[in-house]
């Protein structure tokens, strides 16, 4: 009697629930078939994640929702550490569903079609959304295809790549197997996420092979396109100091054109030189994809000549569209796209369409902090940290382009957890406020 009644209990829960998801306009699968929210976000990364935290306290949970297609969310500046295997690459994914703000709705649908003029976002499962406020977070997105003899290189062992999940370990694989001869990183002729990462595995791989007795039979060789090792010149000397002192051969303007992977061949071009080009055989390659802005940016009106999301850069607003917003990657903003990035911009952000909320004027100015944990070893790292300037702008008072085993823990067990738990739920908004106190009000 007691079971049955139990049963009972829960049966008429369950209807009550269900008939309460019909009346107030949701669907069994969990997302809402609601079709418009005072506040839309574009795109379930860092950037999207962090505002739509934000929003959700400034306008109510059931009035934001996120347009994301994927199931899962990475954090992906651990995986440099995966690929040099320091870090397993499951401990950066979590659902999808686990970081979305509870309450906050999930669109799970590709974004198809923008039509600021008329507030309005169409997706690829043919739902219309329309909405009083825009906030673009869709990313980049990589372009292996870009380089001939990709992305089907990657069936052959001896290569890898660091900016995606399915070919992390790759890297990790190519380089425990590697014997001897040449290691190839590249850094490809198109704005990048995280500019320091395809040296940084460069660094980490130079670490293992000493550790495993196999440096001396290896040639390290980093091939770029950029015309100087790191953007800025404070921590580029550190840089080349390190290349001078562990014997790295660094091509700078070199851009990775063709990998054939069955002859372990790479073909660079010389940007200095058109037309030319230098093949070079490999025992390993690490390869950093060309990227470009999201497909669905470029050529519509949101969008600049380069097919960026056009920003103004001090208050991350739209230049054309007031109630559009734009962070993260997906911008035009002058300055390196990276996670830190996204949390100074997320607290001007914040702060900006606070303001527009009241009719009133953005107030606060993001000035392009950014910052690069320049991983040298399995202990040190060089914190960058600069502006939109490229000068340095160091939170802590010491010279950070030394090397450090303090910065190293930092970035490889401290900033996953400020990401979860701060970055993702809204609350943290870069170290600003920290710079201040530890400088003692100076810049």
């Amino acid at each position: 009697y007691i079971f049955n009644t139990t049963v009972s209990i829960y049966s008429l829960y369950y209807a009550l629930w269900s008939l309460q998801k019909i009346i107030f306009g949701y669907n069994f699968s969990g997302l809402a078939s609601k079709d418009h929210y005072k506040v839309l976000v574009l795109g379930g990364g860092s950037g999207g994640i962090t505002m739509a935290a934000r929003m959700k306290r400034k306008v109510g949970a059931e009035n934001v929702a996120i347009v994301e297609p994927s199931e899962m969310h990475y954090y992906q500046p651990i995986w440099t550490l995966v690929g040099a295997g320091s870090k397993n690459v499951a401990s950066s994914g979590r659902p999808t569903a686990s970081v979305i703000p509870s309450g906050v709705t999930w669109v799970k649908s590709k974004v198809a079609e923008l039509n600021p003029e008329n507030n309005t976002v169409h997706t690829d499962s043919g739902k219309k959304i329309s909405y009083d406020y825009l906030i673009v977070a869709l990313g980049l997105e990589l372009h292996y295809e870009k380089i001939k003899g990709l992305p089907e290189g990657f069936e052959h062992p001896k290569i890898g790549s660091n900016y995606s999940v399915e070919t992390v370990e790759k890297t990790w694989n190519a380089l425990k197997n590697f014997k001897e001869g040449n290691a190839l990183f590249t850094f490809p002729n198109t704005p990048v996420k995280c500019a320091g990462a395809p040296q940084k595995i460069m660094y980490l791989s130079d670490a293992f092979l000493r550790k495993t007795g196999k440096r001396s039979k290896a040639n390290i060789i980093y091939n770029t396109s950029l015309p100087v090792l790191f953007g800025v010149k404070k921590y580029a000397d550190a840089l080349w100091e390190i290349v001078k002192k562990r014997d790295l051969n660094v091509n700078l303007r070199h851009n990775l054109i063709e990998v054939r992977a069955d002859k372990q061949e790479a073909v660079f071009e010389n940007l200095d030189k058109p037309g030319e080009t230098e093949v070079y055989k490999y025992d390993m390659i690490h390869v950093t994809p060309p990227m470009g802005p999201p497909a669905v940016l470029k050529g519509s009106s949101l969008d600049d000549e380069a097919g960026w999301l056009d920003v103004n850069k001090s208050t991350l607003q739209h230049k054309t569209y007031a109630n559009v917003f734009g962070i993260g990657d997906c911008t035009n903003l002058p300055t390196s796209k990276t996670a830190a990035a996204v949390a100074a911009q997320s607290a001007v952000l914040d702060r900006t369409v606070s303001r527009i909320l009241k009719k009133q004027t953005p107030d606060k100015t993001y000035d392009g902090y950014t910052s690069c944990p320049l991983v040298t070893s399995y202990n040190t790292v060089i914190l960058a940290e600069f502006d939109y300037d490229g000068q340095p702008l160091e939170t802590f008072p010491v010279d950070q382009s030394k090397e450090s085993r303090v910065m190293y823990h930092m970035k490889a067990d401290i900033m996953p957890h400020l990401y979860w738990h701060g970055l993702l739920k809204g609350l943290w908004g870069g170290p600003g406020p920290y710079r201040t106190i530890m400088h003692l009000g100076m810049k």
